[in-house]
């Protein structure tokens, strides 16, 4: 049986997510431009802390990519916008203003692709919605900052058209307006770090696999039976060999049953080559199989999240558990990019 089969909808959505990105990288060097630009201190600070909120959130779309497990590269179309905006930003041809309108249409852009690929996994399946999760609170802020930009947009404007101050309320609007947007949102957008710890990014991978599983139990369509188990294959191999690069050795001192997660991990990829070799037709057969698996990864879970994590939790501090968090993600994405190629 392949395993290389991606669904259009998955790749389409890979696309975006890396459009995001590439995207994510042009607003902060644009911030960091009209920084240098503007002289009001006001301004200055809010578009300082666009910067660090952008740069958190160049981590999450880090995140989501590698959760989501797909690749793609950005449009070309996309590639030629940015080309476009950055000789914008850099030349002299608009005034200030005009370069923080052109800012916030990106801001606006972003979010708009931020929101439909939520709105499309939920379409494509609820593993996809398990691995963007995180989008929520990049979407989330790129709505804040664009009701912030309405702000600077009309002192700017109201400056070089007129010479004179806006109505002084104005920030008293934007913040009420950015206090709407937190009421409606909620807990869901709310973190302070750029990384999550080790634990949390684990924990991701066990929620998207389970329910990878259960998309499983749930068809009986040969097509699908390929596609949910293709990505199983693509995230436990990942996985796994991102868990034996970066956590088991880090741990194996404060955990004495560290061997068994390895032996453990050695039996699920033998089964899933094993059921890689089946015929996704010979229904009753393979979801027998995918089932037995399952069971291994649920207890293989069980005794990570019930015993490996207090270890991690006791032993490491918050930053050294975000430092192999980022790690973790590191190794991951460059399996998931090994993967990708070896199908070419």
């Amino acid at each position: 049986m392949s395993v290389t089969l991606d669904d259009t909808k998955r790749l389409a959505i890979a696309q975006k997510l890396a459009d995001m990105k590439a995207l994510q990288n042009l607003l902060i060097a644009n911030e960091q431009k009209l920084i240098q630009a503007c002289t009001d201190q006001e301004i200055r600070k809010r578009l300082q802390d666009f910067i660090q909120d952008d740069q958190k959130n160049l981590g999450v779309l880090d995140t989501v990519m590698v959760q989501y497990g797909v690749k793609g590269e950005p449009k070309e179309t996309t590639q030629m916008l940015i080309e476009q905006v950055q000789k914008l930003m850099e030349g002299s041809e608009l005034t200030l203003y005009e370069k923080v309108a052109q800012h916030e249409l990106l801001k606006h852009k972003q979010t708009m692709s931020g929101l439909l690929v939520h709105k499309c996994a939920q379409v494509v399946g609820a593993d996809v919605m398990a691995a963007i999760g995180p989008l929520n609170a990049v979407n989330f802020d790129n709505r804040a900052h664009q009701e912030q930009l309405k702000g600077i947009l009309e002192i700017l404007g109201t400056r070089e058209l007129t010479g004179q101050e806006p109505d002084q309320s104005l920030w008293g609007r934007v913040q009420d307006a950015v206090a709407a947007l937190s009421g409606v949102v909620g807990s869901a957008v709310t973190r302070s770090d750029d990384e999550m710890d080790i634990r949390a990014l684990i924990r991701m991978d066990h929620t998207k696999v389970n329910t990878l599983f259960m998309q499983v139990q749930g068809t009986n369509d040969p097509q699908k039976l390929q596609e949910f188990f293709g990505q199983i294959y693509k995230d436990l191999s990942a996985h796994s060999a991102a868990e034996e690069q970066v956590v088991y050795p880090a741990v194996r001192s404060y955990y004495q049953d560290t061997q068994e997660l390895y032996s453990e991990q050695a039996e699920m990829k033998q089964m899933l080559e094993h059921i890689k070799s089946l015929n996704p037709s010979s229904i009753d057969n393979f979801k027998a199989n995918v089932e037995q698996l399952m069971r291994a990864v649920q207890s293989h879970v069980q005794q990570e999240e019930n015993e490996m994590f207090p270890k991690l939790r006791d032993n490491f501090s918050h930053e050294q558990q975000k430092r192999m968090a980022t790690e973790f993600k590191s190794v991951k994405s460059q399996l998931q990019d090994q993967m990708a190629a070896s199908k070419k």
